[in-house]
């Protein structure tokens, strides 16, 4: 079993005396920013010229400076930039700024495990990987509590990466929670396969294929996503809380015969064998420089398949439902920006 790093193991002192840059004010950037501000540390906010973070940052009381300014005044500096992003914004404005002693830090490796980014080597390189949104992570730690996060060393020329990367996890109330070293690697290529083929991919398309079924035998498509979609969070908050045994131990004799004898035939070996393929994929690089090559293309098959789902019967037979239950957050996605 990996070691569980705590508050007694890491030490903000490291950080004390050093500036402390944020690139992006997005889900994660923000959380990040806003909970080292109130551990005490000086942390200012690194981001493009016409940034529509720009004013919601100088609201939460943060200095915002061009990113070039704010790696080249910085010691520590995260790039909290989506991934397709953080390679030109490194060639424009974060190598010209770096200098010997500084420390980058991502929240994932692809850019470095993929190497659309090559650092230089006299800089150190670190992981501070919350397991949760950035809204998680910030209001945990408001609540004094923490997200279990991961660290990582791709890099380590001061012989304090490690120190560093423990200092920040802190910082952000991983500590509280609890941390667990990885490699880049590991982290990048595990991250990716999770969210193919079992906690968006796998999901969706399961959902979308059952439904299908019920409705084209002919049941109505309110019962077939109260069945195959509204239901699913009650399965997953039970696995979450207590494993796959423990959500057994919750739902009645039936449906754990149906899950033990029938589920296997659906997820079957075919499937793992496609999921074998699907990690080939990622591990081979094959995955990055498609998703590159997309994001180069001006994303014309992401934003079609995109809206091919959104035209899904299911969107609109959910859209019904969730209006009569006033205990769901109205979330329209027509346009829909994040909080920050």
């Amino acid at each position: 079993m990996a070691k569980v790093y705590t508050d007694k193991d890491a030490d903000l002192g490291v950080l004390k005396n050093k500036t402390l840059a944020v690139l992006g004010f997005g889900s994660q950037g923000h959380a990040h920013a806003l909970n080292l501000k109130d551990s005490g540390l000086k942390v200012v906010i690194g981001l493009y010229e016409g940034s529509k973070s720009i004013p919601v940052a100088r609201e939460k009381g943060f200095e915002v400076l061009s990113t070039a300014e704010a790696v080249r005044r910085a010691d520590v500096i995260m790039v909290a930039l989506p991934d397709t992003k953080q390679a030109a914004a490194y060639e424009k404005d974060i190598l010209p700024n770096l200098a010997k002693g500084k420390t980058l830090v991502f929240s994932h490796g692809f850019s470095i495990h993929f190497k659309t980014i090559v650092p230089p080597k006299d800089v150190n390189i670190i992981m501070v990987a919350p397991k949760g949104p950035g809204h998680t992570v910030r209001r945990q730690y408001v609540e004094g509590k923490g997200v279990p996060s991961l660290i990582a060393v791709y890099q380590n020329p001061g012989k304090d990466a490690k120190k560093i990367a423990l200092a920040w996890a802190k910082g952000i109330g991983g500590t509280r929670a609890g941390v667990i070293e990885t490699n880049f690697r590991e982290e990048t290529e595990t991250d990716l396969f999770g969210e193919q083929t079992v906690l968006c991919g796998g999901a969706s398309a399961l959902v979308q294929a059952g439904f299908e079924v019920l409705v084209e035998a002919g049941y109505s498509p309110e019962m077939a996503y109260f069945e195959c979609l509204h239901e699913l969070k009650l399965i997953a908050d039970l696995m979450n809380e207590a494993g796959i045994s423990g959500m057994r131990f919750s739902i009645s004799e039936t449906a754990k015969w149906g899950d033990i004898t029938v589920g296997p035939k659906i997820i079957d070996a075919s499937v793992k064998k496609r999921m074998k393929a699907a990690l080939k994929d990622i591990q081979s690089g094959k995955f990055a420089k498609n998703w590159v090559n997309e994001y180069k293309g001006g994303y014309k098959k992401y934003n079609s398949l995109l809206k091919k789902g959104e035209k899904h019967p299911i969107e609109k037979t959910g859209a019904k439902l969730r209006a009569l239950m006033p205990w769901m957050g109205r979330k329209n996605i027509k346009g829909a920006q994040a909080a920050y």
